[in-house]
């Protein structure tokens, strides 16, 4: 069954911050991002989980990519050439409340034995970008959230883009079942379907999307997300919903062809602001 995610939905599900809290409230979150050669997504999706609940952000990352980041992100911490201490197994994923792997890696031999480590533990995991391949989830009891692009969707499925972009919630809805995981199809009326059969289109968004570097801002918000919401599915489609809705924002008195993905994160303060606010 499939509806749409709204503007109620989201102010119904937008978690509270408790008073009492602290950084421990909200957890750690893992980030495996960026590379020498795509330094830049680290950063993105550092910005976009530092600004979407999470109470501590660890960046795993190339040292070099570390000095790009700083300057910009000084409340990040820093796993050290983390793409290769999880490829070797020497990521302790117990220590996390969620993780996300996947912008700015490449899909390669190492990027897969970090994913099939982190696989191992039990806690929510995005995999997006890099760390999408051809593998099956059925047997893992923990969350996995994967975030293709058609282009992506069609490499992990086989499915060709043009058929996939003729019927994008069928295959979405069957994908997702099939492998175990919710699937997260980007585009033009996301789509973000469950392993329990369960879909959801999503209303916002606009061609200012279709640009370098916002899909990393979304796998980072939804790390954010996953870290401050008791409901991992609320996480996940609050994430899509604030993402899109920020770039409606911006097309409000600025044109489409203009904004850059880490302008995204300076909107999300203010259009999370208005839509956590109940009647």
């Amino acid at each position: 069954m499939m509806v749409e995610w709204t503007e109620d939905h989201v102010r119904a599900t937008l978690p509270e911050r408790e008073k009492s809290s602290h950084k421990g409230t909200y957890g750690t979150g893992l980030l495996l991002a960026g590379s020498k050669d795509m330094p830049g997504a680290a950063l993105l999706s550092g910005l976009g989980a530092m600004r979407s609940g999470i109470g501590k952000l660890v960046i795993g990352t190339e040292e070099e990519v570390i000095p790009y980041v700083v300057p910009v992100l000084p409340e990040s911490t820093y796993l050290r050439n983390g793409l290769k201490k999880a490829a070797d197994g020497e990521v302790k994923t117990a220590e996390y409340k969620a993780i996300a792997a996947g912008p700015g890696l490449e899909p390669n031999e190492e990027t897969e034995k970090a994913v099939q480590h982190l696989l191992q533990g039990n806690c929510p995991i995005i995999l997006d970008a890099g760390a999408l391949s051809e593998r099956s989830y059925e047997m893992r009891k923990s969350p996995v959230i994967l975030t293709p692009h058609p282009g992506e969707f069609a490499r992990i499925t086989g499915i060709e883009t043009a058929e996939l972009q003729e019927n994008r919630l069928h295959f979405a809805s069957h994908w997702a079942k099939k492998l175990g995981a919710a699937i997260v199809l980007k585009g033009n009326g996301t789509v973000t379907a469950f392993p329990d059969g369960s879909a959801w289109t999503n209303p916002t968004g606009n061609s200012a999307l279709a640009k370098g570097g916002t899909g990393d801002t979304l796998t980072g918000m939804m790390l954010g997300m996953l870290c401050c919401h008791k409901d991992w599915k609320h996480a996940v489609l609050n994430a899509v919903y604030l993402h899109g809705a920020c770039a409606d924002r911006w097309t409000e008195t600025r044109s489409a062809h203009t904004m850059l993905a880490h302008e995204l994160t300076d909107l999300l303060p203010e259009v999370w602001k208005e839509k956590e606010q109940r009647d």
